[in-house]
């Protein structure tokens, strides 16, 4: 684990708000009948308007600047050619990389009118991140909170995907430690202030098991039940944890669409 010094938790905000405001103009453009590869432009353009690089384009060879997953898919979907369909959610992932730190965010977004069960299921997955973000504090352990986000989906029937976790982040884009989306409280390593990390509950409507394409990237539920997944990027501090990326610049474009 490497912990930051404030200089570096700075620029690692400021990653976090391009990422976030870039999920906001990325909004702007989802509905029914816009192509992911559209919205895969509209990203990478804002980024670098905004002076960052994307982050995730050519990483271990991802084409995308967005990992954009719709429906069954977990996370990793390439943008490309497939239209946004009426009662669709689509998880839309967001890295960049500015002064030598990265920014990482996701939100799940609504396409149209989605069904009262999708609807909940973004709920109580964006829910869970919130709790989880509350044990993201000095002196508790990573368990904490893992145990957080899985016995909140869990009680309402959903399943945590057991095969992708959070991440520290910096540098690199993916740091230790992992943050599973599921464990016991009191386990796992004990978190110090300046640890930053990437919170990210993937909750699936079905069962957990899930499978990989044959593009090597998306990532699908077995069932092909929904899937949901939000991320936030947030610093380990002595009494509550410190929020660098935000949801409110997409909460803003959704007005009363907003989850």
């Amino acid at each position: 684990m490497t912990v930051k010094s404030e200089d570096e938790i700075e620029i690692l905000k400021e990653n976090a708000i391009i990422v976030s405001k870039t999920l906001a103009e990325v909004a702007k453009y989802i509905k029914p009948g816009v192509s992911t590869l559209t919205l895969d432009k509209i990203a990478e353009e804002f980024i670098r308007a905004e002076g960052a690089i994307p982050g995730f384009k050519g990483y271990r060879g991802f084409p995308g600047t967005l990992c954009v997953s719709t429906n069954e898919e977990v996370v990793h979907g390439i943008p490309g050619d497939r239209v946004l369909r009426n009662g669709d959610i689509v998880s839309i992932d967001c890295g960049c990389q500015k002064k030598g730190y990265y920014g990482d965010s996701a939100y799940t977004f609504p396409v149209g009118e989605v069904s009262v069960e999708g609807l909940e299921l973004l709920k109580r997955t964006k829910e869970s991140l919130f709790m989880a973000i509350e044990m993201a504090v000095a002196g508790r352990r990573v368990g904490d909170i893992s145990a957080a986000v899985q016995e909140y989906v869990e009680s309402f029937g959903y399943s945590v995907v057991r095969e992708l976790v959070g991440h520290g982040i910096g540098k690199e884009l993916h740091e230790k430690p992992d943050i599973p989306n599921y464990g016991r409280r009191g386990s796992g390593v004990k978190m110090p202030v300046g640890l930053t990390i990437c919170i990210e509950p993937m909750i699936n409507m079905g069962a957990k098991s899930v499978v990989q394409d044959t593009d090597g990237w998306t990532i699908r539920t077995a069932d092909r039940m929904p899937s949901a997944h939000f991320e936030l990027t947030v610093v380990v501090r002595k009494e509550k944890a410190e929020i660098l990326s935000t949801f409110r610049y997409i909460e803003e474009v959704l007005g009363a669409r907003s989850i």
